[in-house]
């Protein structure tokens, strides 16, 4: 009994060494602007914060704008047969069954309406899929129910578990952060190029970032990769899109992108405090 209450204790004292760590480490992050975050009744995307955001934002935008012309030309049309062929303003309807010009214009205006949404669309796609060289890379495990990040270059890594609504303020974050923050967050230099592994232990999950417009499924067995170069500095919000179980809900992201002389000084904490960390983890084969 004695054993068990001695370990009992040294696992508490651990703990709160790691998480005071934890809080420590963050100072050197502290006073960001929480940038991409949901809002109340708030529509639309989250600010663009990187170069893809930028890109997949207009592009939807252009959709919305060739499929508002669809929709008003087919309108359009529909109003003049209306009123030109109904049968008062047309007591004698034609007989005909065909007409060439006609069905020429429906068949090729559809395919060059797919070929402009194709051309603008396309490069869009293979630029978030054609992985640049990575000033940083960062591995991110998706767990049931959490997410752990080594950063790989650096020897480090941390478990990253949401923050009960609790603990909210003595992280730093108002209480509209609940279901959002966590206790440790992935910190990142703004302008530089990040690359991502993405796997999983248990599970398929998600990792999602909507400002920087970044979504990647984590499959156990399998390394995918996704990019972003973050342009402004601040908060930034995600979480997991792949339903993975009863607490999927509770495994949100958070990611600090800050100064590169926050980041040296947040790396010096990092480096010290997570060394060794986390122990390897045997990954769910695919076979």
């Amino acid at each position: 009994m004695r054993l068990a209450t001695l370990r009992a204790a040294v696992a508490a004292a651990f703990i709160a060494t790691i998480t005071a760590g934890a809080v420590r480490a963050q100072s050197a992050v502290e006073g960001l602007p929480v940038v991409g975050a949901p809002v109340p009744n708030g529509t639309g995307f989250h600010p663009a914060a990187s170069e893809l955001a930028r890109d997949q934002q207009w592009l939807d935008h252009l959709l919305h704008v060739i499929m508002a012309g669809v929709v008003v030309l087919v309108l359009v049309l529909l109003a003049a047969v209306i009123l030109r062929y109904n049968s008062r303003a047309n007591p004698t309807p034609a007989r005909f069954t065909h007409n060439t010009p006609i069905e020429v214009a429906w068949t090729i205006v559809p395919v060059l309406i797919l070929v402009v949404i194709g051309s603008f669309s396309l490069p869009i796609l293979f630029k978030q899929q054609e992985i640049p060289e990575a000033d940083i890379t960062i591995k991110v495990t998706g767990y049931q129910w959490f997410w752990g990040y080594e950063y790989v270059d650096e020897g480090f890594g941390f478990d990253s578990f949401m923050l009960a609504r609790e603990d909210l303020a003595d992280y730093g974050y108002e209480d509209s952060a609940y279901l959002l923050a966590t206790d440790t967050a992935v910190v990142v230099p703004v302008g530089k190029t990040i690359v991502m592994n993405v796997t999983a232990a248990d599970v398929i999950h998600s990792w999602t970032v909507p400002a920087f417009a970044v979504k990647q499924d984590a499959v156990p067995g399998r390394i995918a990769q996704l990019w972003f170069a973050a342009e402004k500095e601040g908060v930034y919000f995600g979480q997991c899109s792949e339903l993975c179980g009863k607490d999927h809900s509770y495994m949100p992201i958070t990611v600090k992108v800050v100064s590169e002389e926050a980041y040296a000084a947040w790396l010096d904490e990092a480096k010290a405090l997570y060394a060794g960390l986390p122990a390897p983890v045997d990954v769910a084969s695919a076979d």
